[in-house]
Parts: C-alpha cells; sequence; structure tokens
C-alpha cells in the first residue's frame, strides 16, 4: 500500500473522532438540560460556544500549522481538546458548560487546517479532492455510526463518563500520530522512493514568494478568500443543524426515544459522507480533463442549489423518515461543496493553504455559531422551524452564485 495512503487513512479517523467528540453534546442534550436545569435557549448558546471558540482560532491555528508543521500541530490539537472534552464532564452549572464547550472549540480549531496543510506536502493536485472527500467523509459516516451508539451509551454510561471515554480515545490518536507522522514525505524513515518521486513531480510547488510571511493585507485583499469565506459561511449554516438540533428537534417533534432520534439522525450524516466521497471524484475528474476552474466550481454550485432543495422539500413532509430524508439530501449537497472548498483552498494558498483554509473556516463557524442560536430563536419567534429552513434555502442559493467569481488558477495575490 502507498504510504501516503496511510495519511488518508489517519486524517479519515481524525475527522470520525472530530465529530463525535462534537455530536456527543447534541446526543446528551436532553440528559444535560435536564440535570443542569437549562432551556433550549441556553442549550442554543451551549452549542455555538463550540462554534464562537472554533471560528476565534482557525487562522491562529492555521498560521501555526504553516509555521511548525502539521504533525506537531495536530497532534497538540487533538491533545488539547480531548481534554475539554473531559472537562465537558465536570460541569455543574451553565457558566462552567458554556465554558468547557468554548474551550474544547478553541482546541479543535487547529484540526482542518493542519489537514489541510498535511494534504499540501503530501498529495498529488490530481488526487486533492479524492483526498478531501475521503477525510470529511469521515465526519460525516464516523458521526452516522456514532449517533445510535452515543445514545446506548449515554442511556448505559451517563453523559459524564461517555465524555470521559471519549477523552481517552483522543489523547491514543495523538501519541500515534506524533510517532509515526512526519512534516515532509522526505523525512519519514524507509519511505519508498518511487512513490516519494511520484509525489515531489506531481505536488503543487510554491513560487519563491511564499516564504515570506503572509500578511493580513494579503489574506484579506483577495477576492478568492472573500469567496471562500462568505460560501463556507452558508454551507455551515446548514450542515450544524444537523449536528446540533436535529436529533433534539426530531426527538421531540415525534416522541421518538434516543435510539430511535439518533438512528433517524444518522441518515443525514450519510448523505453527507456520501456527498464527499461524489464531490471528490468529480473534482478529481474534471481536473485531469484539463479544467481546473470547473473542477472546484461545479461540484459546488451543483451542491448548494441541492442543498436548498432539501431544506425547503422538508417543509412539505410529515412523517419523521421522509422529513429526514429530505434533509438527507439537503446535507448530501452542502457537503459537496466540502472538498472543492478546501481543495480551493490548497489551491490558492499552497505554503500558506493551513492560514487559508482556516480562515475560510473560521468564517464557515461563524454561520454555525448563528445556527445554533437561530433555530431556537426563530422557533420562539414565529412559532415554528418553517422560517429557520427558508433562511438556510436563501443562503445555499447565494452561495451558488458566488462560485461563479472563484477562480483555483490565481493566487491570493493575483485574484
Amino acid at each position: 500500500m502507498r504510504r501516503r495512503y496511510f495519511l488518508v487513512g489517519a486524517a479519515f479517523l481524525l475527522m470520525v473522532l472530530l465529530y463525535v467528540d462534537r455530536a456527543c453534546i447534541s446526543v446528551a442534550k436532553g440528559d444535560v438540560a435536564r440535570e443542569l436545569q437549562l432551556s433550549d435557549t441556553q442549550m442554543g448558546w451551549v452549542f455555538s460556544a463550540f462554534s464562537l471558540g472554533y471560528a476565534l482560532f482557525q487562522t491562529p491555528a492555521g498560521m501555526l500549522a504553516d509555521r511548525f508543521g502539521p504533525r506537531l500541530v495536530l497532534a497538540a490539537v487533538v491533545a488539547t481538546w480531548s481534554l475539554f472534552t473531559g472537562w465537558t464532564a465536570m460541569a455543574r452549572s451553565f457558566g462552567s458548560l458554556v465554558a468547557a464547550r468554548f474551550l474544547f472549540g478553541c482546541g479543535e480549531a487547529g484540526a482542518l487546517p493542519g489537514l489541510a496543510r498535511a494534504v499540501f506536502n503530501w498529495i498529488p493536485l490530481q488526487e486533492r479532492g479524492t483526498v478531501q472527500g475521503i477525510s470529511f467523509s469521515g465526519m460525516r459516516f464516523g458521526a452516522a455510526a456514532t449517533m445510535p451508539l452515543l445514545g446506548w451509551m449515554i442511556a448505559q454510561c451517563g453523559w459524564r463518563l461517555s465524555f470521559l471515554i471519549l477523552t481517552v480515545i483522543g489523547l491514543v490518536w495523538a501519541v500515534i500520530w506524533y510517532g509515526w507522522f512526519r512534516n515532509d514525505p522526505a523525512q519519514q524513515r524507509g519511505f519508498p522512493q518511487d512513490e516519494l518521486a511520484h509525489i515531489l513531480a506531481n505536488r503543487q510547488q510554491a513560487p519563491p514568494g511564499q516564504t515570506l510571511p503572509l500578511t493580513t493585507r494579503t489574506l484579506f485583499g483577495s477576492r478568492n478568500m472573500w469567496l471562500a469565506m462568505l460560501q463556507y459561511f452558508c454551507s455551515n449554516f446548514t450542515f450544524f443543524f444537523c449536528l446540533t438540533w436535529l436529533p433534539p428537534y426530531i426527538k421531540e417533534k415525534y416522541s421518538l426515544d434516543p435510539v430511535q432520534a439518533g438512528f433517524l439522525a444518522s441518515l443525514p450524516l450519510i448523505g453527507g459522507g456520501l456527498g464527499n466521497l461524489v464531490a471528490g471524484w468529480l473534482v478529481d475528474g474534471i481536473y485531469r480533463r484539463g479544467h481546473w476552474v470547473r473542477s472546484r466550481r461545479w461540484p459546488a454550485m451543483t451542491g448548494f442549489v441541492l442543498a436548498a432543495c432539501g431544506l425547503v422539500a422538508s417543509r412539505h413532509m410529515n412523517t419523521p423518515a421522509l422529513e429526514v430524508s429530505c434533509l438527507a439530501l439537503a446535507i448530501f449537497g452542502a457537503d459537496m461543496t466540502l472538498p472543492p472548498s478546501w481543495s480551493f483552498c490548497v489551491d490558492i494558498g499552497q505554503r500558506h493553504s493551513g492560514a487559508v483554509s482556516g480562515t475560510m473556516n473560521m468564517a464557515g463557524n461563524i454561520g454555525s455559531f448563528l445556527t445554533a442560536l437561530a433555530f431556537p430563536y426563530l422557533l420562539v419567534w414565529t412559532g415554528g422551524p418553517t422560517a429557520f429552513f427558508h433562511v438556510g434555502a436563501v443562503l445555499n442559493l447565494l452561495a451558488a452564485g458566488l462560485w461563479l467569481w472563484a477562480r483555483p488558477d490565481r493566487k491570493l495575490a493575483e485574484w
């Protein structure tokens, strides 16, 4: 097996762990709220506290990954967020729970920018979309597979012990990653020479000027950067609902038990995983035919249109299976935007891909922050969930239009 495929496997497992640790608080929402006597709007602030911490530290974490390399940074961030996962189990009040989730979000902030830098170093350009699709599918398939398991584990062990178990798993991953991975494949002992030659010949080469530090003016003066940020904001607004409010929403609306709600909530995540794989395949397939710009633009635009259709259609369904099926279509579409988005960041960022992808993810998680608050507040203000889903549909259509101006073949200083 090619050595770079081990990186893909490690990235897949990282994404599984990343989203299982995020999703656990959503599955445990009922138990946590009862024990700590929290309202839905207070739980909205608990969910959004993670997104705020996660968003604020994206760009700094990406810069650290560019400077110190993904080996150290990824090991450190996984260990850090795992410790704050354990701290969540110690929360005794609304304030301590919000603080724990905020710091947990800060800890997770370096994961995706660090992985983006690892992809730039290890993966040939023509394989970039597929690798991004496989790794991001780990988020969805992992979370989907564990939603029912988390419901069972919380029922059997309690929510506090469940968070402690996840802490141990994360620390084990961090130790194994640091022991195996090297920032550049040429630094890894025993790396096959034919594979190394293939990677060096086909990975994207940065111009000499990119050895200079990335300035704020260059980063935020780029139209490509702003387009990436705005469209990712819209994508996360849709997806984060399924990670936070969907399990308690369908559980309460249709009077389901935790395992039933967890199973149904896993279906949109499976749809998201499939969307990642399909889009990754499309990105690389179109690129190999000589269409660099189209390879990023077309899968993303298709995904955003499908997401809008799924959100609107869900409002016309009156059974849990049909409603969740429409949401699965929406998440399939929303997740089709991830491989082109992250490939786009590596395209334009190159040796600064950690900072560029972190900045895009910062904007996306501002969308997540607003989602966690928008759903419960719009529910109170309008008396139902319809307004929330229509807002999400409009944002998806706007994002599809933004991709018409995206230029992956132009670097930060050029466009």
